[in-house]
């Protein structure tokens, strides 16, 4: 006979809490696993890279491939950056980066500023075909880079810049300011328009306006478009053997040649190591400012 008196059974709340956050732990430890997996495969190719680039020649041809080196050597770096052969001439990558530092720089400069002024006019002093102006320019971002070399050819030889840093400084700059115009206008519509109204009535004009209340609240964005631009136009291949010369070649373009250069012994210590000096700018680029770029593109998402 059941006893009608006796308590009823209380839940293990303790137990099922427990089970709960060992579950959870699990969940969690089972993520980290798997995207440490995907890391590692997707780091392996620098980290052979990397170990090449430590290793001789003798090593190379007999040793493994993801083996660590069994004598740290760095005169695959050395050959790189001063003497490795191009196929025409032994000078490495080194005359080929200051190229591109020179070309890279004032690039961003210019494009990042005259983006910022586009995105200020289109956000904040709206006339009429505006949205018209911002849609062609949002246009011009998408075509590809193909579709411009003869026009772009054309009008580089008629302004006297054709195989020269400038020219490609000018070419990097107008296929930028759209990119540029883009982020700025889409950052500058979510700043209130009262401060510009307040700024109008206090006397201020066009440019104080930009210069002292629009521009200082452009940080997080301006380091999106430097990191953005930066990185496209160091790792540009395209425009920089299309409208360069011997001389102001970028280093994307030497480094093509040397590793394609059938001259005597293939060095792939030498091409890893080049390889490397290449990518190094835009890798501590991101490596320093990653989390500001992610910051700057999700600074203007929400308006108000």
């Amino acid at each position: 006979m059941t006893d009608l008196t006796a308590a009823p059974r209380r839940p293990d709340v303790a137990g099922v809490r427990r089970r709960s956050s060992a579950g959870k732990i699990a969940l969690r430890w089972g993520l980290y696993a798997i995207l440490l997996v995907f890391a590692l495969y997707y780091l392996m190719p620098l980290f052979v890279m990397l170990t090449t680039s430590l290793k001789s020649l003798e090593e190379i041809r007999t040793g493994d491939l993801i083996a660590l080196p069994r004598e740290i050597t760095f005169d695959a770096w050395r050959t790189a950056w001063s003497e490795a052969c191009t196929g025409i001439q032994c000078e490495g990558v080194r005359p080929y980066f200051w190229n591109s530092v020179l070309i890279a720089v004032p690039g961003v400069i210019i494009s990042t500023l005259l983006g910022a002024v586009n995105g200020y006019v289109v956000a904040q002093w709206q006339f009429r075909g505006a949205n018209v102006i911002f849609a062609l320019m949002l246009f011009g971002c998408f075509i590809p880079f193909q579709v411009v070399l003869l026009p772009m050819a054309r009008l580089l030889g008629l302004m006297g810049i054709a195989g020269t840093i400038p020219g490609l400084i000018f070419v990097h700059v107008i296929y930028g300011i759209g990119f540029t115009t883009l982020f700025f206008r889409n950052y500058y519509v979510t700043i209130p328009s009262e401060l510009t109204k307040a700024a109008k009535v206090d006397g201020a004009g066009f440019l104080r306006i930009f210069w002292a209340i629009f521009l200082p609240l452009s940080l997080p964005i301006v380091v999106v478009s430097v990191i953005w631009q930066f990185t496209q136009i160091w790792n540009d291949f395209l425009f920089g053997v299309s409208f360069s010369q011997a001389g102001t070649q970028p280093v994307t373009v030497a480094l093509n040649n040397i590793v394609n250069s059938t001259t005597g012994v293939k060095a792939y210590n030498v091409d890893m190591a080049a390889a490397i000096i290449a990518a190094l700018p835009t890798l501590l680029v991101y490596v320093v400012a990653g989390k500001y770029f992610i910051r700057g593109l999700t600074a203007g998402s929400v308006k108000g």
